[in-house]
């Protein structure tokens, strides 16, 4: 990478309704770009049989939460249902000093904790289905829920939905390949703005010289 092409990375911000594709659109851009990386999450409940510390999530004891969280190291927390989330923040600011994006697969709440704690680094992007009907043939399809559960899904979906002006791109997920390479644009464009491009005022000051 050139010096004028050298830049800070961004947060990339996805959310969704469940069942509109965001998680299957964020493996394919960890799998597909390599400037991305997964934010991992902190937690202070117990891992699941099939979970790995440092991969899932950095699964930690609550007294050892909450003394990060004292000291500020975390970007964005909150309790979930008797256990406390968080984004650690040193590895975060790492990754976009180093030039690398980091992904966040996140409900509308993360989005906006992140975009208070970091707004000139976050790009928000939310993902929409063509239709109710479709949303809710996805969830049936991945066969993953019992009844009860998508009904309750379809009901908070439309609370999720209604924040989709918070976000800076909103995408209608029809076919997920298009849905990726509108997402893909909308990367190449936020990675070339004047200020993430570290090196540009020098750069630009050595062309003004002649």
């Amino acid at each position: 990478m050139s010096n004028e092409e050298q830049r800070r990375g961004l947060m990339l911000a996805l959310s969704s309704p469940s069942g509109a594709g965001k998680s299957t659109l964020a493996k394919m851009l960890i799998t597909r770009d390599t400037a991305m990386t997964l934010s991992v999450s902190a937690t202070t409940r117990a891992p699941r049989a099939e979970e790995k510390d440092g991969r899932e999530y950095h699964f930690m004891t609550r007294a050892d939460f909450e003394a990060m969280a004292s000291r500020g190291e975390f970007l964005e927390w909150a309790m979930v249902f008797d256990n406390f989330y968080g984004t650690p923040r040193k590895p975060v600011e790492d990754a976009l000093s180093a030039g690398r994006d980091v992904l966040f697969d996140v409900d509308w709440q993360g989005a906006r904790a992140l975009r208070a704690a970091a707004p000139e680094d976050v790009v928000g992007v939310f993902i929409l289905p063509p239709s109710r009907e479709e949303l809710e043939m996805r969830l049936r399809k991945r066969a993953a829920d019992a009844e009860d559960v998508i009904q309750k899904r379809m009901a908070r979906s439309a609370n999720e939905i209604s924040h989709w002006t918070e976000y800076d791109y909103v995408l209608v997920n029809r076919d997920v390949e298009t849905t990726y390479a509108r997402l893909a644009a909308i990367l190449a464009a936020e990675r070339l703005k004047a200020h993430r491009q570290t090196q540009l005022a020098a750069f630009a000051a050595g062309l003004a010289k002649g």
